[in-house]
């Protein structure tokens, strides 16, 4: 018996639709990049590190002949943004999409996490380049790369939060097993990625009428080698008792850069085995 083929898949597909992936090599970007480029979008695969941007868009256009591009990108910058934005235009003439994956987390001095980390002695200078990167990285690129979607008329934007920004994270994941803190997830995180929510949902009504949709992933833990004793704690807060694969956060950033997602916009999707449920 044929297999039948339903019209609505279609409604999946990305062909044609040229997507830019910021943090493309990361754990998340990397992913991203692969499951639009497999849904049919040419993608550009945007990052810090331009050689290695080039690099891994190469390995991704080898193993699956998709058409991926590497391009250095600095979020925080105005004029890198707007520059990847005129040579997107020259290379694919137009933008559909945009993930908004680029992020960082803290990085304490060696020996003093437990003590940088912790709220009243949080130094100003890892605050504001959580600020920089994770909010104001995002606000930009919405800004330049939205504005060229609503001067089309079409468009996607993808920005990636996390599970802190909807809740206060746990700081008891974060102890080691005879008690004492491996450091404390920090203030500048959960506030930086709370206020990419509201970001999100702000670019959604205002360009709503332009036919620009804005849409938030929220992921949940990602396993990444942590140790064993934060993953079981991790999994016991959980009610899917695990952390998440990589691969299982990239499906939500196709669904709502395809038209299957034409209804959504504004939304805030929990990617967090139910998590924030409990």
């Amino acid at each position: 018996m044929a297999r039948q083929v339903y019209p609505e898949n279609a409604r999946f597909s990305l062909d044609g639709r040229v997507a830019i992936v910021t943090g493309a090599c990361g754990l998340l970007g990397q992913r991203f990049c692969a499951a639009l480029a497999g849904a049919g979008a040419r993608v550009v695969a945007a990052d810090l590190d331009e050689e290695q941007a080039r690099t891994f868009a190469a390995a991704l256009v080898e193993a699956t002949g998709a058409d991926v591009v590497g391009a250095g990108l600095d979020v925080a910058e105005g004029r890198s943004i707007e520059a990847l934005r005129v040579r997107t235009l020259n290379a694919f003439d137009g933008i559909d999409i945009l993930v908004n994956s680029a992020a960082i987390n803290d990085r304490f001095d060696e020996g003093a996490a437990a003590e940088q980390s912790r709220f009243e002695s949080y130094p100003l200078a890892l605050w504001q380049s959580q600020l920089d990167v994770n909010l104001t990285g995002s606000f930009l690129t919405c800004q330049i790369l939205g504005a060229e979607m609503a001067r089309r008329g079409r468009g996607s934007i993808v920005n990636i939060g996390s599970t802190y920004g909807l809740v206060a994270p746990d700081q008891r994941l974060y102890e080691r097993p005879d008690g004492t803190q491996a450091f404390f997830k920090s203030a500048g995180y959960a506030a930086s990625k709370g206020g990419v929510v509201m970001l999100t949902r702000f670019v959604a009504t205002y360009w709503a009428s332009r036919g620009v949709r804005a849409n938030v992933i929220c992921p949940g833990g990602v396993a990444q080698g942590q140790a064993s004793h934060f993953v079981e704690r991790y999994a016991t807060r959980t009610p899917l008792g695990r952390m998440a694969e990589p691969d299982e956060i990239a499906g939500a950033a196709v669904f709502l850069a395809s038209d299957a997602a034409s209804y959504v916009t504004g939304a805030v999707l929990s990617v967090d085995g139910g998590w924030t449920a409990w």
